[in-house]
């Protein structure tokens, strides 16, 4: 490709850092308040108005307000600060209706279910519970019915044990489950309703995580008393966190989760419905995946039964539509190898460019790529897309690249097509020597002409790299995504050409790579990749050498250095300390130097160097002993 004549888009390019859908409610936040208004009820009735909750005083504001105020200050555990959650919550249920509908209110009563205990916790519970949809539909009471649920991981782990022998009744751990279990009872006597409504789906969400025993990243993230939604993270990347939950929840569960079948056609089209169902698959993926493996062949069954498509199945449509294939995507990352094979060759097999260069199809191809973890699949999916690579990236979607080289890496196979196809998209592959330039064109996505500002006629031959040119111009931006594939590549079986690359680099290009916040996880995929030998490792970081102080007075570059540090012998740590020992007092006055002197033992080196050789040596030697236990 680097040698005959181009085609438009192979003309010297800044590839596009790739789209973002807009997309409306975020999937796992809490609401903000801005979104659309709730949907009246099936029955026709209007929703409660909002001016016919209860009025909070300003004076029991200003006592909850105090109340708080002095739980914050009482020490962490003891008989009185758990006397004072008692009384405090206890005032509580007189007013949860009042507190949990009024903005600030519902914000002091969040923060104050953080600290509670089991039996306060169903007293209010109890007290918002006949008051369901008003405050489930509100969106301030939302916050509170979610934070309220929330404490079930903390209520019903081991501590709950020793919480309800504090009680003075019989241990309410059962009327918790009683409670929590009617509310999801009303939830599916009018499940639609609660569903499609903006501020009742984000309840149906958290409650679908508690009745399942896993709660998803964001929920876990959001601190107590959060004012604003929590960023949505997009499915793959959430971590999710299990604990025990009795039996009964599981069964309600699947109860609530059978109610999805009922009203399919709502659930996959309707915007705000349809996220009640992305996380119920989520749930279902972990704990009933007979019953998510039947949920997604229903929706598939569903779509493809549709009419059908001028260009293939009828699947692709809803590909295309911002709602649906949001839900797609979702049941792409949780079907078994078998029913994803099957799916791609009824429905994709033959359409994947098309998907690629589609502003909305592409992000389901991206979570098709993600979920391919067979050769079988990755064959003729990189057989489709291999030729496409570079006008994928003109096109402005990199994350369709990112993932089949995600997925190249995983499977293992195809690894040398890639990289070759990703020099000749980049117009790096010939002549050879632009090589070594890969690096820098990777991670700021950029042709090879324009990040070097060359003007090249339509059809010359490509001029050889010069090293001259390399070295003095400095590491453009490094993007998330040109990020993201180095690591990738740093993790192939050879990372040869990356790694000469990378080693190609002056110091300040790569202090450059270390300080950004992108670039930085390029170093530590050098550090930690088991295909990069030590030898390699040394060569590449060597570089680093004379800009180790640079690189602790930085935010992201001081991360890089511990880790450097963590893994180096006693004769680099020596070196390392021994060139930040020269600039000590800029170090202890610099917010992230002073972290790294203190790692490094810095005071200890300058002072007493034999008593620091010893105290490291006796380091480097316990991190022998636990890599050999690792290693067996």
């Amino acid at each position: 490709m680097g040698l005959g004549p181009r085609s438009p888009h192979k003309a010297g390019r800044r590839f596009p850092a790739g789209g973002k859908r807009g997309r409306g409610a975020k999937v796992l936040g809490r609401p903000s308040g801005r979104e659309r208004q709730p949907c009246p009820p099936p029955d026709g009735r209007s929703p409660p108005a909002l001016d016919a909750h209860p009025h909070l005083s300003p004076e029991a504001l200003g006592y909850f307000r105090r109340a708080l105020s002095a739980l914050k200050e009482a020490p962490e555990a003891g008989e009185e600060r758990e006397l004072m959650v008692h009384n405090v919550l206890k005032e509580v249920e007189a007013q949860a209706l009042a507190l949990a509908t009024n903005r600030t209110g519902s914000e002091m009563l969040q923060e104050l279910l953080g600290y509670s205990t089991l039996k306060p916790l169903c007293g209010v519970l109890a007290a918002l519970r006949p008051s369901l949809r008003s405050v489930a539909c509100h969106r301030c009471g939302v916050h509170v019915l979610q934070s309220a649920l929330q404490q079930l991981p903390r209520l019903l782990g081991s501590c709950a044990e020793e919480e309800a022998e504090k009680e003075e009744e019989v241990p309410p751990l059962e009327t918790l489950e009683e409670l929590v279990l009617g509310l999801a009872s009303e939830v599916c006597d009018d499940f639609l309703f609660y569903c499609g409504e903006t501020h009742g789906s984000f309840m149906v969400r958290t409650l679908l995580q508690v009745l399942g025993g896993t709660l998803l990243e964001p929920e876990r993230a959001r601190h107590r008393g959060s004012r604003s939604p929590a960023q949505r993270t997009p499915a793959r990347e959430c971590k999710p966190t299990d604990f025990e939950v009795p039996e009964s929840f599981l069964n309600c569960l699947q109860d609530l989760s059978s109610c999805f079948l009922k009203d399919i056609a709502v659930f996959i089209t309707d915007k705000i419905s349809s996220f009640c169902f992305q996380v119920a698959l989520q749930i279902l993926h972990r704990k009933v995946p007979q019953l998510c493996a039947h949920l997604c062949n229903a929706v598939i069954d569903y779509l493809s039964n549709r009419n059908s498509s001028a260009d293939g199945s009828p699947l692709l449509l809803f590909l295309r539509d911002q709602t649906s294939s949001r839900l797609l995507e979702q049941v792409l990352l949780v079907l078994e190898p078998p029913r994803l094979q099957s799916l791609f060759e009824d429905h994709f097999q033959g359409q994947l460019q098309t998907m690629a260069a589609h502003p909305i199809a592409n992000f389901p191809l991206q979570r098709l790529l993600d979920a391919v973890t067979t050769p079988e699949l990755l064959s003729p999916v990189f057989e489709e897309l291999s030729p496409a690579l570079e006008a994928v990236l003109a096109q402005g979607h990199p994350g369709v690249v990112i993932a089949l080289v995600g997925a190249c890496r995983r499977v293992g196979t195809h690894q040398a097509q890639v990289l070759q196809l990703l020099l000749e998209a980049f117009h790096c592959a010939e002549p050879s020597s632009r090589q070594v330039a890969c690096v820098p064109l990777f991670a700021t996505l950029m042709a090879y002409e324009v990040y070097y500002g060359l003007v090249e006629e339509e059809g010359a031959v490509p001029a050889d790299h010069q090293v001259e040119m390399g070295t003095a111009r400095a590491l453009g931006e490094v993007t998330v995504l040109g990020s993201l594939l180095l690591q990738h590549l740093l993790h192939f079986s050879t990372p040869g050409l990356i790694l000469r690359s990378l080693g190609a680099l002056t110091g300040p290009q790569v202090l450059t790579l270390a300080q950004s916040p992108a670039g930085s996880h390029v170093l530590d995929a050098v550090l930690t990749s088991p295909s990069v030998t030590r030898k390699q490792r040394r060569r590449v970081l060597k570089t680093l050498k004379g800009q180790y102080v640079a690189l602790a007075c930085s935010r992201h570059g001081s991360r890089v250095l511990d880790a450097i540090w963590n893994g180096a012998a006693l004769g680099a740590r020596k070196e390392i300390a021994a060139e930040l020992g020269e600039r000590n007092q800029e170090l202890i006055k610099d917010p992230f130097g002073h972290h790294v002197a203190r790692n490094v033992a810095l005071t200890t080196f300058l002072k007493r160097r034999e008593a620091w050789e010893q105290q490291q040596g006796a380091v480097a030697k316990r991190r022998r002993v636990l890599n050999s236990i690792l290693e067996d």
